[in-house]
């Protein structure tokens, strides 16, 4: 694999324990940046994301011209996206999470809260769950991933839904379309099984 790989650096994703990841993975060149220009050139974007769905926004937007520049080589060029947690939920129309907040809107759905129907179940989902395909996609594996999240990605078209999880009740566990690939796991704490996913990531020619 060569070029670019452009890790958005927005102020709110686990910048760190992804360039290893993917450096882990065989990126042999990986940019930790929040220069647009450099996104709009890169051979593959990752966009990272921690913390709150509207803060999350806030911060990428706050970034001049950065979703400008993810538009242009995601959805004109058709350069391989992968948005990790919170970075997959921003694909979403909206998020509902302290209000109603417009996202990306790149997949169509809503980020909502995880509901509580069994008092046994702990909200945040957190650890070790499995992922279960619901089709097949050339980077998805079914397998163990970490899990740490209180809302969740409710996908208007199930035709967008590639994987689940299962806490209480079915999950999104990875959400896709075209070149563009989300998930709620986070493979840089899934040990073998996300850095193989990084790895497909990767080689990944959609």
């Amino acid at each position: 694999m060569t070029g670019i790989v452009a890790l958005v650096d927005y102020g709110a994703g686990n910048l760190h324990s992804v360039y290893n990841a993917l450096k882990k993975a065989g990126a042999a060149h990986v940019e930790v940046t929040s220069d647009p220009a450099l996104v709009r050139g890169a051979s593959r974007v990752v966009l990272p994301g921690v913390g709150a769905f509207a803060a999350c926004r806030d911060a990428l937007r706050a970034v001049s011209g950065m979703v400008e520049a993810m538009e242009e080589a995601v959805l004109e060029r058709g350069v391989p996206f992968l948005g990790i947690c919170v970075g997959m939920q921003l694909l979403a129309e909206r998020g509902e999470e302290h209000g109603s907040h417009e996202g990306l809107g790149w997949v169509a759905g809503t980020v909502r809260l995880i509901e509580r129907a069994d008092p046994a179940i702990k909200i945040p989902h957190m650890g070790w769950n499995d992922v279960t395909l619901v089709r097949e996609h050339p980077l998805l594996h079914s397998g163990e991933a970490y899990f740490l999240h209180s809302y969740h990605f409710d996908a208007a078209s199930e035709a967008n839904v590639m994987a689940r999880t299962d806490h209480g009740g079915p999950l999104v566990a990875a959400v896709g379309r075209d070149n563009i690939m989300g998930v709620q796991f986070h493979p840089e704490k899934s040990q073998s099984y996300g850095i193989q996913f990084l790895s497909r990531f990767l080689e990944w020619h959609p």
